[in-house]
């Protein structure tokens, strides 16, 4: 159950607790007429960073090496599906092989048959620009409550929080 406080007060915190458990998202870049497609996010919070592994020659891949960086969107829904993100910002290739080695992992390596030296391996770094969220309860009775009284008293339902985040530039950001 999603936690209303923590989307009104930490909305950032709690996106990457969500994406953290989350195992897939829907990727897109801006640049192209493809649509989205799943991928699954590598997430390091300290850092505020979501990566990607992908294929060089895959349409995701390829169309980083045209447009450096990237424009792209993330669209992720939480495992319990009481929480919904909206996310912007950039994608571009990470370079620093410790990333790579962080996040690697059996599920990984099954997609790169000659592992973490692949060269057909890309790992990709998003940055987050900007936001939305919805997030609601997810109690079932809440949810009843909130309709029937809605159509008592010609009120809206209040079934959860929505947040807009912008996020700090990092480091990596200001140097591009």
């Amino acid at each position: 159950m999603t936690d209303l406080n923590k989307t009104r007060h930490e909305p950032i915190g709690q996106l990457f607790d969500v994406l953290d458990d989350t195992h897939a998202v829907m990727v897109g870049l801006d640049q192209t007429a493809h649509s989205m497609q799943p991928m699954a996010p590598q997430v390091d919070e300290d850092r505020r960073g979501i990566w990607f592994y992908a294929k060089r020659d895959s349409d995701m891949g390829s169309n980083i090496a045209k447009h450096k960086p990237s424009r792209a969107r993330i669209c992720a829904i939480s495992p319990d599906h009481d929480y919904h993100a909206c996310i912007s910002g950039t994608m571009s290739e990470e370079t620093d092989r410790s990333v790579v080695d962080k996040f690697w992992s059996p599920a990984v390596a099954a997609w790169f048959e000659d592992g973490k030296e692949d060269a057909n391996m890309i790992m990709l770094r998003f940055d987050a620009a900007e936001a939305d969220v919805w997030a609601s309860s997810g109690s079932a009775i809440k949810f009843a409550w909130e309709i029937a009284k809605a159509n008592l008293t010609d009120n809206e339902p209040n079934v959860g929080e929505k947040a807009h985040i912008v996020f700090p530039a990092t480091a990596q950001q200001a140097a591009e």
